[in-house]
């Protein structure tokens, strides 16, 4: 989003080492008083260019099949997760080889991720979507479907879309195989800051023959748990109390809102109030990273991916000082070789000045201790390797 551009100008008012905003915002933006609508913001975003076809490369085009009215699920909050799911039509393996969002309602559609759903989970997601009312089913925190995320070393995401993102392809050589009979969740990803309005959105996926022969990616995820206090001069709202703010993301979310205790569980930490969080993930198995991402919300402000900190092969594969949330796409890298028992740090640092500025937290200005959930105002803090198995 543009609110994201927005922070990136507003950064050099104040120091990586102070969480305090200084100077005025009319002094570093123009025009000086930032839009008063996110929705707005997210529609004068320019749509993303179309990459040339490789030879045997074809594109084939997925819409909703109808139109969808997003709200909040629980009533509380301005956010609506909401998975669609669409059937590419496949009799044959296929390489999914890049693909690109159309966003039908680009007031309201906030960000897409794409997800794979293979044949013996479709009859699953088929329950899911004929259970709720409506075009597709609420989903925060991923499909719905089971399995879904538990095995974060091989995560079924096929790839992820924020405004003004451009069509994305794999390197030569290497797809992401999709079975005969899978199906594509369409997660979208709904901001109500402005209110709902009807979305009929699409994704265009480039594809080739599954005879090919092309080596077979998979996404590793990278999370770590957030804890964000408030800020010692702004802790008067009853949110700044940790365990308050937990219930706050229950109530919002359902039981999605407890992935920031799994986190913590996954990565052997304890839930201190910090601006800066990580997580070490040590490698089970060999892997090529050829590929990274990074993925936070509007109060980030600095991410960085390591492999092996701390000895003589350390190497930075991710490296954000100033996080722009319009800037998420996967970067391709040079091959980076890792064998059993490597390890992979993800840090993050959060920052709550940031809310006192973006047009996003309008109606949210009060610090609350934010942990980790989906809506535009919550955070993440997550990384995604773009990796080929040693098979």
């Amino acid at each position: 989003m543009l609110v994201a551009v927005v922070a990136l100008l507003l950064a050099g008012c104040v120091s990586e080492d102070d969480d305090r905003r200084t100077g005025s915002p009319t002094e570093v933006l123009e025009p000086a008083d930032p839009p008063a609508v996110v929705g707005d913001q997210l529609a004068a975003v320019p749509a993303g260019k179309l990459l040339p076809l490789r030879r045997g490369e074809r594109r084939m085009t997925l819409t909703m099949p109808e139109a969808y009215t997003p709200s909040a699920p629980t009533g509380v909050g301005t956010d609506d997760y909401r998975c669609f799911l669409l059937d590419p039509g496949l009799d044959r393996d296929v390489w999914l080889t890049g693909s690109n969002v159309l966003p039908g309602n680009p007031q309201v559609v906030h960000h897409v991720i794409l997800f794979r759903i293979p044949p013996d989970k479709v009859a699953e997601a088929q329950r899911l979507d004929a259970d709720q009312d409506g075009e597709g089913w609420t989903c925060f925190g991923g499909t719905g479907v089971s399995g879904d995320f538990t095995n974060v070393d091989d995560a079924s995401w096929l790839a992820a879309w924020a405004p003004g993102g451009d069509e994305t392809r794999t390197r030569d050589g290497y797809g992401v195989r999709i079975e005969a009979g899978s199906r594509i969740v369409m997660q979208v990803h709904y901001n109500l800051l402005q209110g709902a309005a009807p979305d009929t959105s699409s994704t265009q996926l480039r594809w080739m023959s599954g005879a090919r022969d092309l080596t077979a990616l998979h996404t590793y995820l990278t999370p770590a748990p957030v804890e964000l206090p408030c800020r010692p001069d702004h802790d008067d709202s009853p949110l700044c109390d940790r365990d308050a703010a937990a219930a706050d993301v229950m109530a919002r979310f359902g039981t999605a809102g407890n992935t920031n205790s799994l986190l913590h569980l996954l990565c052997g930490t304890e839930a201190k109030p910090s601006a800066t969080t990580s997580c070490t993930r040590t490698l089970g198995r060999p892997m090529t990273i050829l590929g990274v991402a990074g993925h936070m919300h509007l109060l980030g402000r600095t991410l960085k991916i390591e492999v092996n900190p701390g000895t003589e092969r350390a190497r930075t594969l991710l490296d954000i000082p100033m996080w722009n949330f319009d800037d998420q796409g996967t970067r391709p890298i040079d091959p980076v070789r890792l064998e059993p028992f490597d390890t992979v740090r993800i840090t993050c640092k959060h920052v709550q000045w940031l809310r006192d500025m973006l047009p996003a937290f309008e109606s949210a200005r009060e610090d609350r201790y934010v942990i980790w959930a989906e809506g535009s105002t919550d955070e993440m803090c997550l990384g995604m390797l773009q990796v080929a198995f040693d098979d």
